[in-house]
């Protein structure tokens, strides 16, 4: 059992997606909270698995509190589950430490999977939110002293570059072994590999240490 808390300031935004929730055998609302203090103090008597966080909220924001729950309790994956798709917001919300970063208009189904995914340790970008990722990555890139990282020690496989454009890209492991036609264990073991090479703990560093190194576009 996925054991959830939500967090949002809105009360028929908490109702709606709770009633959501609860027609998921496998998933279970255990609190919910209206700012992220409130948040911070519930994540440390419930410890859920997975945290659904809004952005915009009284008292402490869901950036702030997310930065505080993913430095106090690594293990624990938080979602940003908001209607604010502004580039700044959602660097910021990856930067805090985030997993998972979904639109509150995505659909259902795609947020439901999403705390799958992040509750197994895994990381699940909606797509449209990738390209802004990426897009505000060039731009830094492009912006800052042309000086690159030392290289890796070992470089990435064929393989594993094809797991790590498919990390780019959004997919999850099962996506990306339906498109490699490998199994989801063997694309979990590219990751674990590659993320010990590029020497980050999670997907989203790995995008941004791979754009350092000049591996992605």
């Amino acid at each position: 059992m996925i054991r959830i808390l939500l967090v949002d300031d809105q009360t028929l935004v908490r109702q709606g997606i709770q009633t959501l929730l609860d027609l998921e055998a496998d998933l279970t609302v255990v609190g919910t909270a209206v700012n992220g203090q409130q948040a911070i103090e519930l994540v440390e008597r419930l410890q859920p698995d997975v945290v659904l966080m809004d952005i915009r909220m009284p008292v402490m924001d869901g950036v702030a509190a997310t930065r505080e729950i993913c430095r106090r309790w690594p293990h624990i994956g938080v979602i940003i589950l908001t209607t604010f798709d502004d580039d700044e917001y959602v660097i910021e919300g990856l930067k805090a430490g985030a997993r998972g970063y979904m639109l509150k208009d995505a659909d259902s189904s795609d947020i439901v999977a999403s705390i799958r995914i992040v509750a197994r340790g895994e990381a699940l970008i909606q797509p449209s939110i990738t390209r802004k990722v990426l897009a505000e990555f060039s731009r830094l890139a492009a912006s800052a002293p042309a000086t690159r990282p030392s290289p890796l020690a070992e470089p990435l496989t064929e393989r594993e570059m094809d797991v790590l454009h498919g990390i780019a890209a959004g997919h999850s492991n099962r996506e990306i072994a339906d498109q490699l036609c490998i199994s989801e264990g063997t694309v979990k073991n590219y990751v674990s590999s590659l993320l010990a090479k590029l020497a980050v703990r999670d997907r989203t560093q790995a995008i941004i240490r791979a754009r350092e190194l000049g591996l992605l576009p």
